[in-house]
């Protein structure tokens, strides 16, 4: 249930048109976000990208992947 919630969250709140998007490493458990799609920060990700708006991303406590800041 909990993490039907944070999905149907995530991609509610993700497709505003004016706020940056960034991906994080599947819909749990990521602790970090990624400008680029491709990002080498996000190839060990086994459970896929999940495109998010920044503003979500930081709201869920996440910081920027080492490899883009």
């Amino acid at each position: 249930m909990k993490y039907t919630l944070l999905l149907l969250f995530v991609f509610a709140t993700s497709f505003s048109p004016s706020e940056t998007n960034v991906y994080i490493c599947g819909p749990t458990g990521a602790k970090k976000y990624h400008y680029n799609e491709n990002c080498r920060g996000l190839s060990a990700c086994s459970h896929g990208t999940v495109k998010t708006s920044l503003k979500q991303a930081q709201g869920l406590g996440l910081t920027l992947c080492g490899w883009e800041d």
